[in-house]
């Protein structure tokens, strides 16, 4: 199955009381019933460069079978020094970012 997305950017926040790290983007999903997810991958590399997978998780309601783009995010708090995220889905390489934004 391929999948869509647009959108993505990867931010630390350094201000004080608020250090964290996150990545968000938008997902187009086959129908309402979808809802994407950003989970951290069991192995990671030595670099800063940080691995995310993209889980489709299905709800049990009724949905629309209708295509809709979807916001997802993946947000740690704390210090951090990433300077990339690769974004998989299903094994594959689907995105990479290497443009990390920081807020000061």
């Amino acid at each position: 199955m391929s999948i869509k997305t647009k959108n993505w950017t990867a931010q630390i926040d350094r201000m004080p009381g608020a250090a964290s790290f996150r990545t968000f983007g938008t997902v187009t999903v086959a129908h309402t019933g979808l809802t994407p997810k950003l989970v951290m991958t069991p192995i990671q590399d030595k670099s800063f460069d940080l691995r995310l997978e993209l889980k489709l998780e299905r709800t049990s309601e009724i949905s629309l079978q209708v295509e809709t783009d979807k916001f997802v995010e993946y947000k740690v708090m704390g210090n951090s020094n990433v300077t990339g995220v690769s974004i998989f889905y299903e094994g594959k390489l689907l995105h990479h970012i290497d443009d990390v934004l920081i807020t000061q």
